[in-house]
């Protein structure tokens, strides 16, 4: 029962503290007298959600495709890479450098180039989300299978195994906790970057994301869509967060002490 409590607190004070700080806004609001020009409230932009639906709605689906496909392939690329460079240390040597550059260098500053030269700008939105999610996948992943205890090496090594069978069943296992973080910071930096590419980008049109709603709503003074546009991405971006920690939690729960339930 106290666990069921503790959960259900766990829950509901967040949701209260967020309820409390929406109210205190819209008093504020009220009060203070402020136009909806420069500080809509709460009620206003809620209005301005459902008036405007039909045109956001369309851009939030572009923008989640764009994020959830390059977090699929910064998935795919930095567990392979990942792979690849603690098989050998020559590798290593040779092409980590470059993933470090790709990462240091500003996703603003490339991300010019990669529109002249991607045959369309939605492959280059994804490009430059997949960049900037890519590194941190691959360098949770190349700490955890470089942190497999040496003890449990020895062991397999001892009994015969092959390096793929050391890999297979020991490597990968142990590094399931260093990948789930890279997912989890790999999820919102797919979303940040896909936003910023966006700006970069200056796409217009019906295929737009939430990024150009964003700046449609700027340039015309429509601040409630501006700030309805904003809810949505942190909408957005908590639901990643929320998806990936609980693909997380199933992952690790069992046995992995970062998810083990500890009683007081």
């Amino acid at each position: 029962m106290t666990g069921t409590a503790e959960t259900l607190a766990k829950i509901l004070v967040p949701i209260l503290v967020v309820c409390l700080l929406i109210v205190v806004w819209q008093v504020g609001v009220w009060v203070s007298g402020v136009p909806q020009y420069i500080l809509p409230g709460p009620i206003a932009v809620s209005g301005a959600l459902f008036k405007d639906w039909g045109t956001l709605s369309p851009a939030l689906w572009v923008t989640t495709k764009i994020t959830l496909m390059s977090l699929g392939l910064a998935l795919a690329g930095g567990v392979g890479i990942a792979i690849a460079l603690v098989q050998s240390k020559w590798i290593e040597i040779a092409f980590y450098p470059i993933t470090v550059i790709l990462q240091v260098t500003p996703i603003v500053a490339i991300a010019p180039l990669i529109l002249i030269y991607s045959p369309s700008t939605q492959v280059a939105l994804l490009i430059c989300a997949f960049l900037v999610a890519f590194f941190p996948i691959l360098s949770n992943m190349v700490q955890g299978l470089k942190s497999v205890d040496h003890n449990l090496l020895n062991l397999f090594e001892l009994y015969g195994a092959s390096r793929w069978q050391t890999l297979l069943y020991l490597k990968l296992p142990a590094s399931l906790p260093y990948f789930m973080t890279g997912l989890r910071i790999g999820g919102g930096l797919a979303l940040i970057a896909a936003v910023v590419a966006e700006f970069a980008a200056g796409s217009a049109g019906a295929g737009s994301g939430l990024a150009f709603r964003l700046l449609e709503a700027q340039f015309r003074l429509n601040i409630p869509r501006l700030f309805a546009a904003l809810f949505l991405l942190s909408c957005l971006g908590v639901v990643i967060f929320a998806i990936t920690s609980f693909i997380s939690w199933l992952a690790l729960h069992r046995w992995h002490e970062s998810s083990l339930k500890r009683e007081n």
